[in-house]
């Protein structure tokens, strides 16, 4: 990726500044990454979609790369989230932009979309709306089944996202579970940085096997005993040794301690975020939306099986959903071509 017309900008937004990466110059489409991203995520997409005429916009979200890092869990719940986002619009004055996100990124522009709609003009995700882990699995205020049965491991209209990770636990590891107490992931992950990215970044991956945590037991068990180290040594096709270094440098930018705290902290506010989304749980998103996936995406695996039937009834202008062979949970770096040519085409449908 050519570095040189990228601008980076640090941006004051209070209690924490936001470091985002902007290119380009026309309507703004802003790129929210999740866990284990950077604004680095986007990066196959910022010069592709400044040359189509975008100023492209990807950040480091609270708590990662160059963006400031709070200790305190409650601080990166959704409206913190929301906040910064619209805090990033503002220092770039515009009204309203076109929102694309993955993993957490995914669960911040789908509630972005339906509770400031004034700030958003499209939406494209890159995990079904409300299928997150603080979500209702599409089924608003009242319990999709009869039986109190979740409707997922951690999307339920009934039980807070705490109850069923527990619940999960008690059958065999889960690292949402595990997330949740200050302190073991922090240093076991910690002590090992470049080990837990790379096993993890794979486990994500079309090729890997990150549901293998089935086969252990909660006790005793820590989350780089349940990642599998990758079939084959870095680079691979999709991340580069360079790459991975720059993985690797950003989030120990801070030292080890704090270096995968946004992570970290974002799985703690799973309970509080629900309550927050209460009463937004039988509202629709309106603006036009994209769902665009991996298709071996981890997350598809542990949804319901009337997943996208449940989505099209909650997001009314959902676009046809783009399902990219050849890819994991990093859809938009394992498979960029085909990532651009869905999100170009879903673009230029659009008003200008």
């Amino acid at each position: 990726m050519n570095n040189r017309h990228i601008e980076h900008r640090q941006i004051d937004c209070g209690e924490v500044e936001i470091h985002a990466a902007i290119q380009g110059k026309g309507p703004v489409v802003l790129m929210v990454h999740g866990f284990p991203g950077l604004w680095y995520s986007w990066r196959h997409q910022l010069p592709l979609l400044a040359d189509a005429g975008y100023r492209t916009v990807a950040i480091d979200t609270r708590g990662y790369g160059r963006s400031s890092r709070p200790a305190d869990p409650a601080r990166y719940d959704a409206e913190c989230i929301l906040n910064d986002l619209e805090c990033v619009l503002d220092s770039l004055e515009v009204e309203k932009a076109i929102l694309v996100g993955q993993d957490f990124g995914a669960q911040a522009v789908w509630n972005m979309a339906l509770r400031r709609p004034h700030r958003v003009s499209a939406v494209v995700g890159c995990v079904p709306y409300d299928f997150d882990l603080a979500g209702r699995a599409c089924g608003g205020s009242h319990p999709q089944a009869p039986d109190g049965t979740p409707d997922t491991t951690f999307a339920s209209a009934t039980l807070r996202p705490s109850e069923m990770f527990a619940a999960a636990a008690r059958k065999h590891f889960y690292h949402m579970h595990y997330f949740q107490t200050i302190g073991p992931a922090e240093r076991e992950l910690g002590a090992q940085p470049a080990l837990f990215l790379q096993r993890l970044f794979w486990a994500l991956s079309a090729r890997g096997h990150l549901l293998d945590w089935t086969r252990f037991p909660s006790a005793g068990t820590g989350y780089l005993d349940v990642l599998a180290d990758p079939e084959i040594p870095l680079p691979w096709p999709w991340l580069s040794q360079a790459d991975f270094d720059v993985y690797l440098k950003e989030y120990l930018r801070t030292g080890p301690g704090s270096a995968f705290i946004g992570g970290l902290n974002s799985y703690r506010v799973a309970d509080r975020n629900w309550e927050l989304g209460a009463p937004w749980a039988d509202a629709n998103v309106e603006q036009p939306a994209l769902f665009l996936c991996g298709a071996d995406d981890v997350v598809l695996q542990m949804l319901r099986p009337d997943w996208l039937d449940l989505m099209r009834t909650r997001v009314p202008r959902l676009a046809a959903p783009a399902l990219i062979p050849g890819a994991g949970h990093f859809v938009q770096q394992e498979q960029p071509e085909a990532f651009n040519a869905a999100l170009l085409g879903f673009l230029s449908g659009l008003p200008r």
